[in-house]
């Protein structure tokens, strides 16, 4: 596996012995400028991260990236399965500085010989039935369940912190096919979705999706009416018992 070296952070920080990432985050600060210009949200949970980009004021689907992560006191890596931005670390373990400040994630890596530093705020940390990371592993059609096992493509979701990010990929081809997200409610058997950005199709930013949802042996069952008013039955994996590692 190839890797990215780290860049200690010139200043002091805080400890991040017994500290989680989980929950989801905003990007407000880059290399010592406040981020107005572009919206960029990220989502850890059980060992796996996705961020979103878009601009501010469009809604213009800017970029994603996400893949698996560890968090050993002030030793933090990204290894990416999917980076539309930078393809090129498809692959890559990029190794950073990380502390919290005051309840913000501070990461620090170089980049092209200079120091990207940026800070991200906490939104939220909050649980329900649904937060997790999942992984698609089938559908159901004419009653009829049909099952698949998820290798280098894949669609993953991850929910955590009220916010969403579903992202399909192929992380050996590098072919990536869309991802979309934003907030969740999953309550009584009804899951919303308030979508934030979508790379598809920027117009259905705004929008809200209704549908139900049942978690039968761990596997989240998801039924309803698709963004393009097609009826859908999903199953939804655990990501951790479900992908198989692609060789």
């Amino acid at each position: 596996m190839k890797k990215i070296l780290i860049l200690p952070l010139l200043f002091v920080m805080g400890t991040v012995i017994g500290q989680t990432l989980e929950g989801a985050w905003k990007l407000t600060h880059q290399n010592g400028k406040e981020v107005t210009e572009k919206t960029v949200l990220k989502i850890f949970q059980d060992g796996y991260f996705s961020y979103g980009s878009k601009e501010s004021s469009t809604n213009k689907f800017l970029g994603a990236g996400g893949g698996e992560f560890s968090l050993r006191d002030n030793y933090y890596t990204e290894t990416f399965d999917f980076n539309t931005e930078e393809e090129d670390l498809i692959g890559i373990t990029v190794e950073y500085s990380l502390d919290m400040v005051d309840g913000k994630i501070v990461t620090s890596v170089e980049k092209g010989g200079k120091a990207d530093v940026q800070i991200w705020s906490k939104i939220s940390d909050a649980k329900d039935d649904l937060t997790r990371n999942w992984v698609f592993t089938g559908r159901q059609r004419d009653g009829e369940i049909s099952r698949s096992t998820p290798g280098a493509r894949r669609t993953v979701k991850i929910l955590s912190g009220g916010h969403f990010q579903w992202i399909a990929f192929n992380s050996e081809t590098k072919q990536f096919s869309g991802t979309g997200g934003g907030t969740y409610t999953a309550k009584d058997g009804k899951y919303v979705e308030n979508i934030e950005f979508f790379s598809r199709d920027d117009s259905r930013v705004g929008a809200s999706l209704e549908f139900n949802y049942k978690v039968i042996d761990g596997e989240w069952h998801h039924s309803g009416m698709s963004s393009t008013g097609s009826p859908i039955y999903e199953i939804w994996s655990k990501y951790a018992d479900a992908y198989t590692k692609p060789n």
